[in-house]
């Protein structure tokens, strides 16, 4: 299966089905009051439900609890009186 394919058909999740939904809603608004900036608008939430990508990326704005070599860092504390 190809990549494409794949991320086409896997992972669907609510925020993919939001921005799906309001993409064509937009596309069909845009189309109607023959509105071009709309329908280019529209265009931009569409790719992010077919690509499953966020503003930020694929998972940009994950709070993620491991540092660049993928290994988690141990935190020392240290008592204080």
């Amino acid at each position: 299966m190809s990549t494409w394919k794949q991320r086409l058909l896997t992972n669907w999740h609510l925020m993919r089905i939001v921005r799906l939904g309001l993409g064509m809603m937009m596309l069909v608004m845009g189309w109607q009051s023959r509105d071009w900036a709309i329908g280019l608008f529209s265009i931009f939430f569409l790719y992010q439900a077919a690509t499953d990508t966020g503003c930020c990326g694929s998972r940009g704005c994950a709070q993620g609890g491991r540092n660049y070599e993928g290994q988690t860092e141990t935190v020392e504390y240290e008592e204080i009186k």
